[in-house]
């Protein structure tokens, strides 16, 4: 791998974006907000591309972001890809390796979600009991959190905990000493067939709950289930795992404060994309509105005994197996 960068690294941890093309913009407003809550903070954060440079306006420059470039060559040839997408996809696999250099501590975000608050100060010296990676349990897990997921059951594994990829807390020296990436490269090569998303599945079916347990508040989910109990806990990140997104959701059924802080980030720095303006007034549709209640109504209880794991956003749960000791998973083996 080559990694250049405009500019040196300044901390020893890092929130880091992977993100290139039309979601460069996004990840952008979540730096902004992280760097806004940390005015002194003493970490870096960072937007990674792939390939292609990515250029930020010069309106962003106060902010002190730093890009990286990590050139990959052929290093994710051979891995499952859906149609149209780009091996880009798999970039947050080659972070810890890539960036060992500067960073011991890395918090990976996706690029589609919302900054509401937070600690990432703390966040980032969280103690992972020995574990590469800290995450939040996927929302297919919440209320039920012995679920088998399919990509287990596809695999051939037994059931396990399983995370959503979105927000990843890196242990850099553990995750290279394990040689997380070159399992999870050798996995998705000699199983692609089977894979059924990108890098999450391949995480998942490495590690097979070894992994330290986040707080929701640190990924919170959007769905159908999990909305309206955002609006009742001090969430940290809202993620939008689905299709639906604040710069993408044509009949509106997400809040409006969303999308119109998009809006008005986007007309500040990028006037030339700039998003329709936000509709305003009652847009409640009562059908909508009854699916939602109803699925928050039948998962109350669940939900509720899943929150109460957490009774601080910086509890972490951590098998009592170490990473090390485990090493390597069943799915490796079998592969």
């Amino acid at each position: 791998m080559k990694v250049t960068a405009d500019r040196p690294a300044a901390h020893r941890r890092a929130v880091v974006f992977c993100c290139y093309g039309s979601y460069v913009p996004y990840a952008a407003l979540a730096a902004v907000r992280i760097a806004a809550l940390h005015p002194r903070r003493s970490f870096d954060i960072c937007l990674c591309t792939g390939e292609v440079p990515i250029e930020l306006p010069a309106t962003l420059e106060p902010v002190g972001i730093r890009i990286c470039q990590i050139r990959t060559g052929e290093l994710f040839q051979g891995l499952r890809l859906d149609a149209g997408a780009s091996t880009d996809v798999y970039l947050r696999l080659a972070l810890p390796a890539a960036l060992a250099q500067d960073y011991e501590r890395i918090l990976y975000l996706d690029a589609d979600v919302s900054v509401q608050g937070g600690d990432f100060e703390a966040l980032l010296g969280v103690n992972l009991g020995g574990r590469a990676i800290g995450a939040v349990r996927d929302n297919t897990q919440w209320r039920t959190p012995g679920r088998h997921v399919r990509q287990f059951r596809q695999l051939g594994l037994p059931a396990a905990a399983y995370f959503n990829a979105g927000v990843l807390l890196m242990d850099v020296a553990a995750y290279n000493a394990a040689d997380l990436l070159g399992q999870c490269l050798q996995l998705g090569r000699s199983r692609a067939d089977q894979m059924i998303r990108h890098d999450q599945n391949l995480y998942n079916a490495v590690l097979q709950g070894d992994w330290a347990e986040l707080s929701p508040v640190w990924n919170w989910q959007y769905t159908w289930a999990s909305r309206f109990f955002e609006a009742m806990q001090e969430t940290h990140i809202v993620h939008f795992i689905g299709s639906r997104k604040p710069w993408k959701d044509p009949d509106g059924q997400l809040p409006p404060r969303f999308a119109r802080a998009m809006a008005e980030f986007m007309a500040v720095h990028w006037p030339e994309r700039a998003l329709p303006p936000v509709k305003s007034g009652p847009a409640l549709n009562p059908t909508l509105m009854r699916k939602h209640l109803w699925k928050h109504w039948i998962g109350a209880p669940a939900t509720a005994r899943y929150l109460a794991r957490f009774p601080s956003d910086l509890t972490v749960h951590a098998p009592a197996i170490s990473f090390a000791s485990s090493w390597p998973s069943k799915a490796y083996r079998q592969a």
